[in-house]
């Protein structure tokens, strides 16, 4: 009995990520994004932007419809690292992000730098909206 009950669960979950057939596919969100990237940290200067549409993708951005679809299959992806979260203290690199614009229908102000363990698994999670970083890319 408990084999049906997975398996009823796996047909489910299958079913589920592909989608139905009567055409109801969820729509990938749509933006409007500006990328600011300091490679060697803000204080360093050389900051180096990209503007990135999503639906369709587009913008200045060298893998735009790879971002689009990375930041699509992220659940909130510019959600930053909760205040009362202890983190790693493992230092990433001077790199720093800001993403402004909109996505999914929302206002987007987000910052990105890799000085503990906490943050870079946030940077790496959308790794590939910051085009201009070397070594820390996916």
């Amino acid at each position: 009995m408990r084999l049906l009950g997975v398996s009823a669960l796996a047909l489910g979950v299958l079913a589920a990520a592909c989608g139905s057939d009567d055409g109801s596919a969820a729509a990938a969100p749509t933006g409007q994004l500006t990328i600011t990237v300091w490679p060697s940290g803000e204080h360093a200067g050389g900051a180096r932007r990209s503007t990135l549409q999503c639906g369709p993708p587009g913008g200045t951005h060298p893998r735009a419809a790879k971002a689009c679809a990375r930041l699509a299959a992220v659940s909130n992806p510019f959600k930053p690292v909760p205040r009362d979260v202890m983190c790693t203290q493992i230092y990433g690199g001077p790199q720093v992000a800001l993403v402004t614009g909109t996505y999914g229908g929302r206002r987007v102000n987000a910052r990105f730098n890799r000085v503990n363990g906490c943050e870079i698994s946030r940077w790496d999670r959308i790794a590939v909206v910051f085009p201009v970083t070397v070594g820390v890319n996916s």
